[in-house]
């Protein structure tokens, strides 16, 4: 038996039961890692999963079906280039990323909550897009969005001096968006009023 220590995620002792995991499954989760990062083993078998826990191996086989159905953990195929032999091996990236999208989700909603307690114009920039969005912004958007205003920290008046050239432009979308805020970014505008030159350059220089 080996001795050592195994990194398991905080995140995911912290909040399996919210992401829906039952005590069987995050357990699993759990041994699965110290297999394949302190054992060497990619690949246990149910039965020797199941000898460390005190569930029947029907009740880990269902579970385990559970965990691959919900894409908190996959199955690859390799083929290893010495031999030439195919073998099978546990991929944990699926609770990397389900964890990652947890993350952004709560940091989404705070994000949201935050400006709900700002005064009005600050929620504003939000439903002014989605007006000539015609449509509700997706929880991307609207990190993305966030993002402009919180890590980019670019104005809310610049962000709708970008869409309005956009509008202008008829290419109505984020990545269009996006694409001007750098640009104005990158050419040191900063204000509606430089942008406004900056756009009238660009279109005599067409």
């Amino acid at each position: 038996m080996k001795t050592g220590n195994v990194n398991i995620p905080l995140m995911l002792l912290q909040v399996y039961s919210i992401l829906k995991l039952s005590d069987l499954e995050a357990m699993l989760i759990i041994q699965l890692i110290a297999y394949t990062s302190q054992e060497d083993k990619e690949f246990p078998t149910v039965e020797e999963i199941q000898a460390r826990l005190s569930s029947s191996q029907e009740q880990v086989i269902k579970a385990l079906q559970k965990l691959l159905k919900d894409q908190w953990i996959a199955i690859e195929e390799r083929i290893d280039p010495i031999s030439g032999i195919q073998y099978e091996r546990y991929d944990l990236d699926g609770v990397l990323i389900k964890l990652s999208e947890y993350i952004s989700d709560e940091m989404r909603k705070q994000n949201l909550i935050k400006k709900k307690d700002e005064p009005k114009e600050g929620k504003d920039i939000f439903s002014i897009i989605e007006r000539e969005f015609a449509r509700p912004l997706t929880p991307m958007e609207l990190e993305m969005v966030t993002n402009w205003l919180d890590k980019d920290q670019y104005k809310e008046e610049l962000i709708l001096a970008a869409l309005k050239e956009a509008v202008f432009a008829g290419k109505v979308h984020f990545n269009y968006l996006d694409r001007i805020l750098l640009e104005w970014s990158r050419n040191r505008v900063f204000t509606v009023e430089q942008a406004k030159e900056h756009s009238q350059k660009f279109r005599q220089n067409r």
